[in-house]
């Protein structure tokens, strides 16, 4: 059977996860239901009686808290999963698998009414769509070694992500256009009311948006499963104990591989610093800026179709320079965005008055949102291929279980700095402070680690 698929459709096949899984970060964790969340809890708590910043400030808190617990999770078993699927020689069987926490996850976000009351199993079921979004992802990437020669992997890598955002853009204007509404007016972004006869009122154009994710995945999955083939490896019954085993090896030698453990120390920061700026992009809009679902899924629009351009490009550049120079691009583009965030407001930019009646904090934050999604389209590519090229196809899961471990440690940080230094400071703006730290240190780390990796 294996045999009966061409190379070009197994290519094709894996891209269809990127596809297939983007509207996960697309809708829900940045774009649509983070600032829906946002939007519910700070009335919650206005209702509670703190005013509008620190109502704001406790919603990105509780926000953060989720993403945290979240990626503690992800964290503690990652590397363990990926041992026995490395062990046994199998990996779709756990694509299957989390898919069906990505798909439950994501369907159930549409109970989430307003008013506040159930803020509690927003995250919880946010966080079962995000750990199988997260799973899924590790041993789809662990079949990419197996796709074609090592040469073509930055291109393979960087036209994956550009199509899988190409999907967040294309998911991201169905709902504009003809679900999500307007909290004012009750309508979409062309004036339409919400398709199908669900009620602006109760917010159901909105909540729509994890029925719609769910579907687009199990739709959009089907190519993966039907054109991707594990690479040709023995059949081995599970073995804990030889599993845990080799995970043990693993780790022991990292103290031997310094180009491994710089770049895992890097990613740690850098990624998730990353993952960090997606996930309180939205949040941030809302509350300082002020922005409605509408106006920051416009934002996402953009975002998203310059990090479809800039994955591919970057995925050309990877290949003709290798990933490391794209990686070190990336972060630096990165900290000059955030430092324009942590000091902006609708009155001024670092001391630099600006009219509060004009658009000019709207146009600022719209090209930060543009340059966000161009560095962080690329920089996640080039990632994918560097950590390639620091492993061999029959441990890939292993290593990209132990390159999520590396990468969730300091997403359950950056979440929890965020809502610690939002909560110490009381402001949206200098919550986000902590992610200029995370970027340049994971740029410093990234000097120690060699270009080539470990398959000079």
């Amino acid at each position: 059977m294996a045999d009966t698929v061409s190379a070009k459709k197994r290519i094709w096949g894996w891209w269809f996860f990127d596809w297939a899984s983007q509207p996960y970060n697309t809708l829900l964790l940045t774009f649509i239901f983070g600032p829906y969340f946002a939007e519910i809890a700070r009335g919650y708590y206005m209702a509670e009686g703190l005013d509008a910043d620190a109502a704001g400030a406790a919603a990105q808190a509780y926000w953060g808290a989720g993403l945290a617990i979240s990626s503690v999770l992800i964290a503690i078993l990652a590397p363990f999963l990926g041992a026995i699927a490395d062990s046994t020689g199998r990996r779709l069987i756990w694509v299957w698998f989390f898919s069906a926490f990505y798909i439950i996850g994501s369907f159930a976000l549409w109970y989430i009414a307003p008013g506040g009351d159930n803020l509690f199993w927003a995250v919880a079921f946010f966080g079962l769509g995000f750990i199988g979004m997260e799973f899924a992802t590790i041993f789809t990437n662990a079949l990419m070694p197996s796709l074609s020669d090592r040469d073509d992997m930055g291109a393979i890598s960087g036209s994956g992500f550009a199509f899988g955002y190409l999907g967040g853009v294309l998911s991201l204007a169905i709902m504009l256009l003809l679900f999500a509404e307007n909290s004012a007016t009750g309508k979409t972004l062309i004036g339409l009311d919400p398709l199908f006869g669900l009620d602006p009122e109760a917010r159901e154009g909105t909540r729509a948006v994890g029925p719609f994710t769910a579907i687009w995945y199990a739709v959009f999955m089907i190519p993966f499963f039907l054109w991707v083939r594990e690479p040709r490896t023995e059949r081995r019954p599970l073995h804990l104990g030889r599993a845990f085993a080799s995970l043990r090896d693993l780790l022991a030698s990292l103290r031997y591989r310094g180009s491994l453990s710089a770049y895992l120390a890097s990613s740690l920061f850098y990624r998730d610093a990353l993952n960090a700026l997606y996930g309180f992009g939205g949040v941030y809009a809302s509350g300082v800026l002020g922005w409605e679902i509408v106006q920051i899924g416009v934002f996402g629009v953009v975002g998203a179709l310059t990090a479809m351009v800039a994955s591919w490009i970057g995925g050309k550049a990877d290949r003709r320079f290798g990933p490391k120079p794209v990686i070190a691009f990336c972060i630096v583009v990165l900290i000059f965005v955030c430092i324009i965030i942590v000091g902006m407001t609708r009155e001024q930019v670092w001391g630099i008055p600006l009219d509060p009646a004009s658009s000019i904090s709207d146009d600022i934050f719209f090209a930060c949102g543009a340059l966000i999604g161009a560095a962080g389209g690329a920089l996640q590519a080039a990632s994918r291929t560097m950590m390639v090229r620091h492993t061999t196809p029959d441990r890939a899961t292993e290593a990209f279980g132990l390159f999520a471990l590396s990468g969730k440690v300091a997403s359950f940080i950056s979440p929890a700095l965020i809502a610690l230094a939002t909560t110490i400071s009381g402001s949206q703006r200098i919550g986000i402070s902590p992610l200029i730290v995370m970027f340049l240190i994971g740029l410093v780390l990234l000097f120690f680690v060699r270009a080539k990796g470990e398959q000079a």
